[in-house]
């Protein structure tokens, strides 16, 4: 077999100088001196192909060819990975500041989160959320949880010992709720005054289902840029779940030492 681009060259050219000498023989109206002219030319191109492949490596030709397809290829540089940020925010909070995420129910299955400097305090991992209101309570000097508690507005009468709990918050606390399934059937007028005397503004419009988080400072103010609360209503039509809207959420940096 031709393996080597010396033998590959010498069985072409044998094969030529072969392929010749029959024409030459077999063809009578060619003379003699064309026929040496003929085998002359070919000995001298199997010589130059012998000189030749004793001048380059023997390399295979599909290394080669690889070699020359390669040529002018730019390397191919790849980005790093982002770096995850706390509590998944798509930036990172400035030094000096608390991160926060809330995140409300979704259909049945999804369950709302309340995640805080990176560690979730209200979640379906840490078995602490249900149907209703879900509120977490954080101490805002230490930036340390101090209680996470669900209230039913479905079922049974927890709309009053919710606005108790609310209430027994200690100043300097943050505050954080969100809602899982239905928030609104039995939330009372009480609870409701105490959720809005806290700064929001969308407590008294809550319907069945609808999707709310709300951020609340206790015993000193929010800065007003600081986005701390959303709504989203329950609409058939618009609907991203059979009977329940799609989940809302909000994420931002608390400022460190206000008050």
């Amino acid at each position: 077999m031709c393996e080597t681009w010396l033998t590959q060259i010498t069985c072409f050219i044998f094969m030529d100088l072969r392929a010749v000498l029959t024409t030459v023989l077999s063809s009578r109206e060619h003379s003699i001196f064309k026929a040496l002219v003929f085998i002359f030319s070919s000995l001298c191109a199997w010589y130059s192909g012998y000189l030749l492949a004793e001048l380059i490596p023997e390399v295979p030709l599909s290394n080669t060819l690889y070699s020359i397809r390669s040529i002018g290829e730019r390397p191919v540089l790849k980005a790093p990975a982002p770096k995850r940020q706390k509590c998944d925010h798509w930036a990172p909070c400035p030094p000096d500041t608390y991160a926060y995420r809330l995140l409300s129910g979704g259909g049945r299955d999804k369950y709302a989160k309340i995640c805080f400097e990176d560690e979730l305090l209200l979640g379906e991992k840490t078995g602490n959320v249900a149907r209703g209101i879900n509120i977490a309570v954080v101490n805002y000097e230490t930036g340390k949880v101090i209680a996470t508690k669900f209230f039913d507005m479905y079922e049974g009468d927890n709309s009053e010992p919710m606005a108790e709990f609310i209430q027994s918050a200690p100043s300097k606390s943050l505050l954080f709720m969100v809602t899982h399934d239905d928030g609104s059937s039995r939330l009372k007028a009480q609870a409701k005054d105490v959720i809005e005397a806290l700064g929001s503004k969308e407590i008294k419009n809550m319907k069945f289902r609808s999707s709310w988080v709300f951020v609340a400072a206790k015993g000193f103010e929010l800065p007003s840029e600081i986005e701390r609360e959303k709504i989203n209503h329950s609409d058939q039509s618009k609907n991203r779940y059979s009977g329940w809207p799609a989940e809302i959420q909000i994420e931002g940096c608390i400022p460190k030492g206000l008050g």
